[in-house]
């Protein structure tokens, strides 16, 4: 692992990791949690990747990998009411490249990774608590998923780290999500410092900085969010189940009170 790629070995993994598997054409990552025994836990729109419930499936659904029509027989179909299930590495994989997501990293080696989706700043917690909270979702679920506020990369981080964005109103805390809204973002804020230069270099210039710093304030790890909040697994699904939040002392160390 590195700056230039995250790729590893299938036999380097431990249970606990947080893994995930460019589709075609590099469109976007598909995450979970590799708990052990060549298992995945991860979380889909009702066994889609990717889903958004509009036209845009058509898109996504064609950059994805080819399904075998063969079921698999180590792995469970997943569940209609939340879309958290297991399956086998390879099946997770379908065919793709091993990825490992990276924890802790420096501001520098954040901002390097030009494409969302591969790091983060955020602390990871020990792997068995990673572990419990993923088989603890399987059975629960992890409420409805949005490809932008509640997808596979947000699913994952959570179960890294008991971090949530609890803003309805922004996006979720996954990099990829960050990336696609990002990238436009920093095109448009960076259209009126066109009358500080006109030089089109200079242009790009400014609207990769923008971009990047977008990027950085929108990670869970970054300390600049104030809507991110540490809550239990036990305490989530309860909630999701009542379908109530409340975010008590956002400020320093968030909590989640009922």
């Amino acid at each position: 692992m590195g700056l230039l790629s995250n790729r590893v070995k299938k036999e380097s993994l431990v249970a606990g990791d947080h893994i995930y598997s460019w589709r075609t054409a590099y469109i976007y990552a598909h995450h979970g949690i590799y708990i052990g025994d060549n298992k995945v836990v991860h979380f889909t729109r009702q066994g889609q990747e990717v889903g958004t419930g509009t036209v845009l499936d058509l898109l996504l659904a064609s950059s994805g990998p080819a399904r075998s029509r063969v079921p698999c027989p180590t792995c469970t179909p997943p569940e209609d009411d939340h879309g958290v299930f297991t399956s086998c590495l390879d099946c997770f994989l379908s065919g793709g490249i091993l990825y490992r997501f990276e924890y802790s990293v420096s501001p520098a080696h954040f901002l390097a990774k030009a494409r969302g989706g591969t790091c983060t700043l955020a602390v990871a917690d020990p792997d068995e608590i990673v572990v419990h909270r993923a088989k603890y979702l399987l059975e629960n679920g992890f409420g409805c998923y949005n490809v932008f506020k509640n997808n596979c990369e947000d699913f994952t981080i959570y179960c890294k780290t008991g971090l949530l964005v609890l803003d309805q109103r922004g996006i979720g805390q996954g990099g990829q999500a960050v990336s696609i809204v990002g990238g436009p973002l920093a095109a448009v804020l960076s259209t009126p410092l066109r009358l500080v230069t006109t030089n089109v270099y200079g242009m790009a210039a400014t609207a990769v900085g923008v971009y990047c710093a977008s990027r950085y304030a929108a990670d869970v790890g970054s300390g600049m969010r104030r809507d991110v909040v540490k809550v239990s697994v036990e305490d989530l699904t309860r909630r999701l189940a009542n379908g109530m939040l409340q975010v008590m002392e956002p400020l320093g160390s968030p909590t989640i009170v009922g």
